[in-house]
């Protein structure tokens, strides 16, 4: 049963202020990103960007039945669209569950073909073969990819700017 759409006003603003302290962790990581040489920088600067976002897609498309109402009422009052970009949360699941991920590819899979945490500053020519990479990021275009599936980081960082913005009426600045 989903509870009263309705928010406790102190239950409002905490969460509006999580969604705001997570997107500025977001463009913070964004701008580390950016400055990035060595592979760990990279990846720690995703891996954090990724979680930024998961955080705040949490608030607003909670899983639990118990707290639907909670997601509706924030998605409404920030006027955030119900299939918005941050909803899907599909790569983010699989940096995730990657130990899940790698373990059945390895296991199930003929070949012993192994790339991860690819950084390609050009983009796949049709010779190569995505599916054998697993985690790879283009900087140039921001794409982060798991094996077939992408992203791309520079849309998450502006669809958290646009959602903060949003909630500034909600805020003290």
């Amino acid at each position: 049963m989903i509870k009263n759409e309705k928010l406790n006003p102190l239950t409002e603003m905490a969460l509006i202020g999580e969604i705001v302290m997570q997107s500025k962790i977001a463009e913070r990581f964004a701008d580390q990103l950016e400055k990035a040489s060595e592979r760990i920088e990279y990846w720690s600067a995703i891996q954090s960007i990724l979680i930024a976002a998961s955080n705040v897609s949490k608030i607003l498309w909670p899983i639990k039945k118990e707290h639907l109402a909670r997601g509706k009422h924030l998605r409404k009052l920030l006027e955030v669209d119900e299939d918005h970009l941050l909803s899907d949360r599909t790569i983010r699941n699989h940096f995730e569950h990657y130990d899940e991920r790698i373990q059945n590819w390895l296991e199930n899979n003929q070949s012993s073909v192994y790339f991860d945490l690819e950084i390609n500053p050009l983009e796949l020519n049709p010779w190569s073969i995505p599916r054998f990479f697993h985690r790879s990021y283009n900087p140039p275009s921001k794409k982060l990819s798991f094996r077939n599936e992408s992203i791309d980081l520079g849309e998450i960082i502006t669809k958290l700017i646009e959602i903060r913005k949003k909630c500034s009426p909600f805020t003290i600045p």
